[in-house]
Parts: C-alpha cells; structure tokens; sequence
C-alpha cells in the first residue's frame, strides 16, 4: 500500500489537490505473498496540461507507443516461492483483471523472463534484485541502483529473504 497525492486545475487556474489517499497493492494468486504492483498513473497518450487531475485512461499494464505507466511493484522473498496453485485457470483471470495484457508479454516457458515495447526507468528502493539477460547474463542491484531497460528480454530474480521494493517509469516505444 501507498499512500498518493494527485494536483490538477480547476477551470479558473487554481492548482488544487484533486484526491489524496492510500492505493492498495494487488494480492494474486498467481504471485507468492509479499508480491505487490501498484500501478499508480499513466495514460495511453502524450499528456496535455492543464488537467483536472481526472485519472486518465490506461487500461493494459504496460503502456503503448506514446504512453506512460507510474508503478511501484515489490519482488517477494525467495523463500516466500510456493506451488503450484489449485485453479491455475481462475489464477489467470484474476492476473488478467488486476495487471490487464501483462500476461502477454510473459514467457510461460521461462518464468518471469519478458520483452516489453517500453523504455523503463527503474530503481531499487530497497532490498537486492538480480536483473537476468539472455543467455543467463545478470547483474546484481542493491537498494539506489537504477536500471535503464532499453526493450530488452529480462527478468527480476530477488534471492534474498527480504523484499524487495522497485519503482518504476514505462514509456512506450515502438519496435522496428
């Protein structure tokens, strides 16, 4: 959880708060306890200001060409790892309501690793991560570390036993 503060305009140019309060992380089946995503902003297009501070639209996980996504997410403990879950179809649903398309982009035959059209900016609030490449490449990041993910195929792996919390800025690119 999160507390979030969110500024607009009125009409006549005043800066105002519009909302401020505590945005809830997601519990999944899918994920071990202690995961979390909070996907707190974003929108599809280019912002245009002023705003009314109104929650733009912004209905997959990750965002397209000209779109932005404002997300925290925290990596679980690798000890906190379980099995399989009971109804792996019901699991699926409820990833594909909370975190919309992100399914998607995930290799089911590699889990975790995944190749996203974004430009992500990342960095570690606390905890470690290992951030994996193809081929197994990886490196470690500590708590201040920040990632520039260009594209790339990846996975984050914490092999810790705390969790770790990342925040992170997706900016939609497009492919050649």
């Amino acid at each position: 959880m999160l507390r979030c503060v969110v500024t607009g305009q009125q009409a006549d140019g005043k800066s105002v708060f519009v909302s401020d309060g505590i945005r809830e992380s997601l519990d999944l089946a899918l994920m071990p306890p202690e995961t979390e995503f909070l996907r707190l902003w974003g929108a599809d297009t280019t912002p245009s200001l002023p705003t009314d501070g109104s929650p733009p639209e912004m209905p997959a996980f990750f965002p397209p060409a000209g779109g932005y996504r404002f997300v925290f997410f925290t990596l679980a403990p690798h000890s906190s790892r379980t099995g399989a879950v009971d109804d792996l179809d019901a699991a699926m649903a409820q990833m594909e309501a909370a975190l919309p398309e992100m399914g998607k982009w995930m290799e089911p035959d590699n889990p975790g690793m995944h190749t996203t059209d974004t430009v992500d900016l990342d960095i570690v609030l606390s905890g470690e991560v290992w951030l994996e490449l193809d081929d197994g490449a990886e490196v470690h990041l500590k708590a201040g570390d920040c990632v520039i993910q260009n594209g790339t195929r990846h996975a984050w792996h914490n092999r810790t036993e705390e969790p770790t919390r990342m925040f992170a800025a997706l900016i939609g690119a497009t492919r050649a």
